[in-house]
């Protein structure tokens, strides 16, 4: 990588260059984010996983920059018109913006009313108009009349139409444009079909909005667009156009003589030009650019931060699951499953209307608590939800069994995919859709891989953020939190293995298969035996793959097997085996971390390893907890100002956490009422917890809830 972007990607995180080449290095080597975050700390300088996807972030970002930039300075040195100042100006630039500019010159582009003055001959009067010297141009417009110029004003105005596109194109007149936009105000009013179309109401909060482009939310932003995009709205930033033509007008002229006037003239009316027909237009779209650039990093943010916790939520573990995908008119789904999540039975209740089975459908449940002896059950949170709480909640049950509220958002994307069908390939939608609700209770991680992120009901204009960004966010999302937790060799499905560091699909389901056809794996070494699973691939995975039960105790931690013999050397040293130095607190204590210091592992691989060996294989989830909403609220109509009621946070975004609260439809707690100082609300809550709130507010024509943080 080149000095200029190592420098600007060490500036733009604060850290040192060295740290920004090494990381570099590392992913040219083939090593992914989560291995040189953990395992690579001397290389990196300590640096933690959001920093290190930043640098292989900037480092794409470079490398593709780096590509453009060959193309344009082939593209502009066939034109003859490469000067070594140029080549200089584009070989040292880091912004993108910086870098269309000076392209833009020599971008081809269609016919517009400067090269058609340039066909009419008029190019040589515009370049005289251009340096300032030329006294009279009306009486030089007059040589250009002839056959293709009927007269002198319309000489004159094909010269201002080529000088209008030279200061639309002049880099250093578009930056000053970007940076006096980008101070303005963003003027937003409703058009005439937003009064015709009611689906317009939900942007009523924007048909008369102004917030200056520094200070608008990156929700707002997003919205306003969306509406925009719909028609419901027209956007304008409140640029001055004479301040703007004034600043033309200097970046134009500075250095250059002083004109007459009636030049000055003319020169002025080809700044105005430039303004109102090419500039506006062009750097209004940029300005608007840079700030939804800056509100989906932000959006993104969120939607990554909703997805670790969704991913990271607690497990129940391996519990014999009942899972019921609720339903009024087409029924309850029912399925039971062992503690490893295979389906042992699936049957169809009908407790609510307009069956009303309820004697019929208790009997059944009885007659599967009896035969399948579930010591959890599973509810979906959707339609019908709490009523089958409700339901489940009347039927006698041992006192060891509890019951989970569990979202089925992308339960139903789940069940009619590929990979659902694979599965379950004799069992219809529904039956597929139960068992995910089944196994997101038992491991969220492990069920939630399999369905795309967008469709988990987390997050806010997923679909209106930079898609590529947006996957690159969550893909590094899922590879961190699969990665984080740890992977069980000998019962991960190849959907959960694919995410692990060094796999992808193409390795995982050779890792199955190779299980499926020898057995269980009691090594991490029988990963060599894998196909296509080689030296560099083994290096990447091995630490993050967990085998419990194994003949070497390190092979189900996160210890390295490249640093096995560093736990050898600890455990020799103490007089014991490393059996014994395994979970053994005392021991651990007594290890000296200077000793095992060498040219290969420092300082922090030594004592990350110690710790490792004093909680091997430590789960960083929380333990689950059961939850019951209040039993006397079921619809937004029995709710009233001042109620203090349990929650279950369902989502986060940049404005407030929005709660269900059992009634059908979810409350907000606006970031305000989330308590003094936080601007953040994913600082505030996380997704899925319990909490308690107090009703502020509630709109029964529209539907809205608003709440207070208790």
């Amino acid at each position: 990588m080149k000095e200029i972007y190592v420098q600007d990607i060490a500036a733009r995180l604060s850290i040192k260059p060295w740290q920004v080449e090494n990381c570099v290095e590392l992913f040219a080597d083939g090593a992914t984010i989560p291995f040189v975050s953990r395992y690579r700390k001397e290389r990196t300088g300590g640096l933690d996983e959001v920093a290190v996807a930043e640098i292989r972030h900037w480092n794409d970002v470079f490398s593709e920059m780096e590509k453009r930039k060959e193309t344009i300075l082939e593209t502009i040195s066939a034109l003859g018109a490469l000067t070594d100042e140029l080549k200089k100006s584009i070989e040292q630039c880091v912004d993108s913006s910086e870098l269309e500019d000076l392209y833009l010159p020599y971008k081809p582009k269609r016919r517009t009313r400067a090269s058609i003055a340039k066909e009419n001959g008029l190019e040589p009067l515009a370049d005289a108009m251009w340096t300032l010297k030329l006294r009279d141009p009306l009486s030089e417009a007059r040589r250009y009349v002839g056959a293709k110029v009927a007269s002198a004003d319309e000489a004159l105005a094909g010269a201002r139409d080529i000088i209008a596109e030279r200061l639309s194109e002049t880099a250093a007149i578009r930056e000053a444009m970007r940076q006096i936009f980008l101070t303005r105000r963003l003027v937003c009013k409703k058009t005439k079909s937003a009064d015709q179309v009611p689906e317009a109401s939900k942007y009523r909060s924007y048909f008369d909005f102004i917030i200056p482009l520094q200070r608008v939310a990156s929700h707002q932003l997003l919205a306003v667009l969306r509406a925009a995009g719909e028609g419901f709205l027209t956007l304008k930033i409140d640029a001055d156009p004479e301040a703007c033509g004034r600043k033309i007008y200097y970046e134009f002229s500075k250095g250059k003589p002083y004109p007459t006037d009636e030049l000055r003239k003319q020169l002025n009316l080809a700044v105005e030009d430039a303004y109102k027909r090419l500039l506006e237009p062009s750097i209004s779209g940029e300005a608007l650019k840079i700030c939804k650039q800056k509100a989906d990093v932000e959006s993104i943010r969120i939607f990554g931060e909703n997805l670790r916790q969704l991913l990271l939520a607690p497990p129940v573990g391996g519990k014999r699951t009942m899972a019921i995908d609720p339903g009024f008119r087409t029924g309850c789904k029912v399925v039971c499953l062992d503690s490893q999540g295979n389906l042992l039975h699936s049957e169809a209740i009908f407790p609510h209307p307009p069956a009303n089975e309820k004697v019929k459908s208790i009997n059944a449940v009885c007659a599967m608590m009896e035969k399948y002896k579930p010591e959890v059950i599973a509810i979906g949170s959707g339609t019908a939800g709490r009523e089958t709480e409700d339901f489940m909640k009347k039927i006698p049950m041992p006192e060891y069994v509890r019951v989970y509220s569990v979202s089925e958002d992308g339960a139903s994307i789940y069940s009619a995919s590929e990979v659902a069908r694979k599965e379950f390939p004799d069992y219809d939608l529904t039956v597929r859709g139960a068992v995910s609700i089944g196994r997101r209770l038992m491991d969220p991680l492990s069920e939630l891989v399999k369905i795309d992120p967008k469709s988990l009901g987390v997050g806010q204009y997923q679909h209106d953020v930079d898609q590529a960004l947006l996957k690159e966010k969550l893909d590094n999302t899922v590879e961190s939190c699969v990665n984080s937790v740890g992977v069980d060799l000998n019962t991960a499905s190849e959907y959960l293995l694919a995410y692990v560091s060094g796999v992808g699909p193409s390795l995982a389901s050779n890792i199955v298969e190779y299980r499926s056809q020898n057995g269980r794996y009691t090594s991490r070494e029988q990963l060599r035996k894998v196909k296509r699973l080689g030296d560099k691939a083994f290096q990447q995975c091995a630490g993050f793959l967990r085998i419990p039960d194994a003949t070497n105790p390190l092979d189900n931690s996160a210890v390295h097997p490249e640093a096995y013999h560093i736990v050898a050397r600890m455990a020799s040293d103490l007089g014991v085996r490393v059996e014994d130095l395994v979970s053994n607190t005392g021991l651990c204590d007594r290890i000296e971390a200077g000793r095992y210091v060498d040219g290969q592992f420092g300082l922090p691989t030594v004592n990350d390893i110690i710790s490792e060996l004093r909680k091997p294989s430590r789960d960083p989830r929380e333990a689950a907890q059961d939850f019951s909403f209040a039993d006397d609220i079921h619809f937004i109509d029995d709710l009233h100002p001042g109620m203090e009621l349990p929650g279950i946070v369902t989502n986060i975004t940049a404005f407030g956490a929005f709660v269900d609260i059992g009634v059908h439809e979810n409350g907000l707690i606006h970031v305000s009422q989330m308590g003094r100082g936080v601007t953040d609300p994913s600082r505030a809550v996380h997704l899925h917890q319990k909490i308690k709130v107090l009703v502020l507010d509630v709109d029964l024509d529209r539907k809205r809830i608003s709440l207070r943080l208790i």
